[in-house]
């Protein structure tokens, strides 16, 4: 990336910081989050959970998410961009695994940038953040999920090389339906 710097943590091994100039003279920073960030990550996850319409499933508490993407055992990372002390947008991730190429990947949970911000190639510094961090750890599959109605992104992630995987489908037990599952003889 043109006009990027990066800060690599030798004690956690891993990047905390990307500062990136744009070609509109934006200075864009990209971090991890931090506790401290918990309610701007709710709100994003908001705004996100309003901009795909679906934001009558949101049953997260911001104490649910201190514990799970800070607490002993994280579940997931975080990633905020800021632009003038703005919060502009964020990402959470996760590594998974895949037993056909015996190596951990790299999932993208969520990526959302505020409208105003959006056209300005910030959500392309988080994704290439992301796949450095995937390179870096040795990651076999960079991958995340997209909305069918989201056009917009879907047309992004072709342009950048990803590739729709149509060959398999997504299926999902949630809350009531795992504890009736289990109750299944």
């Amino acid at each position: 990336m043109k006009n990027c710097r990066c800060i690599f943590c030798p004690i956690t091994r891993r990047f905390d910081v990307m500062s990136i100039r744009n070609s509109e003279t934006y200075d864009l920073i990209i971090r991890r989050g931090r506790i401290s960030d918990v309610p701007v990550i709710a709100g994003f996850i908001r705004e996100l959970a309003e901009f795909e319409g679906i934001s009558d499933r949101i049953t997260f508490t911001q104490e649910n998410l201190v514990e799970v993407l800070f607490g002993e055992k994280p579940a997931a990372e975080t990633l905020l961009a800021i632009i003038d002390e703005e919060y502009v947008g964020f990402a959470v991730f996760y590594y998974t695994f895949s037993t056909l190429l015996g190596q951990r990947g790299l999932h993208l949970d969520d990526l959302y940038i505020k409208p105003k911000w959006r056209g300005k190639g910030f959500g392309t510094s988080i994704m290439k953040w992301l796949a450095s961090v995937a390179v870096y750890q040795n990651c076999g599959r960079f991958e995340w999920w997209c909305m069918k109605t989201n056009t917009t992104s879907l047309d992004y992630y072709s342009r950048i090389g990803a590739s729709i995987q149509d060959d398999i489908h997504l299926l999902r037990l949630e809350g009531k339906e795992i504890a009736g599952f289990l109750r299944k003889k």
